[in-house]
């Protein structure tokens, strides 16, 4: 799994239902290599690698691994659900485990391979107006903004809308504008859905200091505990997203997610190429 190279730094490309990853592990090095410079500079589809979010894998002595998450505008992201089953899969083959446990921001995660496929964690939903984080005090379940959208902190904050078609919303208008809303002092990832079936829905996705993506881990969790919250669905949801389909439970120990994963390709950045980030 280590990529380390004297002549440049070697990376992984995945993705998790259309939601794609720079993965680069630097359990080796003595210091994190990745910085807002770095991740805005590989984050660019044209001059760069391209990549909805940037996961860089770091030592842990509490666990198997920790990880850290960039959007691809430089900023941390806090958490992502669909890359940290993309790393999951690729520590779990490297450390021949079907279970794992990895460092986040927002504290410790589990990871497991069943059936062929990979589930992961993401913790308790953060339901609290100060642990999304929130401005001011107000009620999570329903915001004071136009279409009563609700809250919804999984390591990172959602602002979650229901509406008859999700199909219908033009994200590239309103997800940047809820984004920046001032009931977010950390700005937002933005989600719509709409209910097509008692244990199912269909949303999309702007997520904070990326734009519109294919799909959003934590935001198909943060989905499914809103949708339940307000009478909608069971703990059990599945999520058809534009790449794809999610499948989320949200249980006594935590939120679990699971979905598909993909290994596009290995490569290695040049010295070169990394000389001009800066």
């Amino acid at each position: 799994m280590k990529h380390q190279n004297p002549a440049g730094l070697g990376f992984v490309k995945m993705h998790g239902a259309g939601n794609d990853f720079v993965i680069i592990d630097t359990r080796g090095a003595s210091q994190r290599r990745v910085t807002p410079a770095l991740a805005r500079a590989l984050g660019d589809r044209n001059r760069g690698v391209g990549f909805d979010q940037l996961a860089e894998i770091r030592p842990d002595d509490a666990a198997d691994y920790r990880l850290e998450f960039w959007n691809a505008d430089g900023s941390e992201a806090g958490a992502c659900g669909n890359a940290s089953r993309c790393v999951a899969d690729l520590m779990m083959a490297d450390l021949g485990r079907d279970r794992l446990r990895f460092a986040t921001r927002r504290g410790m995660l589990e990871a497991e391979r069943r059936e062929d496929q990979v589930h992961v964690n993401m913790g308790h939903p953060q339901l609290q107006w100060d642990e999304v984080p929130l401005a001011h005090e107000t009620d999570t379940g329903r915001l004071p903004l136009d279409g009563g959208p609700a809250a919804v902190g999984m390591g990172n904050p959602h602002c979650v809308f229901f509406v008859p078609d999700a199909e219908a919303v033009v994200l590239e208008e309103l997800g940047p504008r809820i984004e920046h809303d001032p009931l977010f002092p950390e700005r937002t990832n933005v989600e719509f859905a709409s209910l097509t079936a008692t244990d199912r829905l269909r949303m999309r996705v702007w997520e904070r200091g990326a734009g519109v993506t294919l799909a959003c881990g934590s935001g198909a969790c943060a989905t499914a505990v809103a949708a339940h919250r307000r009478g909608l669905t069971g703990r059990k949801v599945v999520l058809d997203l534009d790449g794809g389909t999610l499948a989320v439970d949200w249980r006594e120990d935590g939120v679990w997610m699971t979905g598909p994963v993909a290994l596009v390709f290995k490569g290695v950045l040049s010295p070169d190429w990394l000389e001009t980030v800066r």
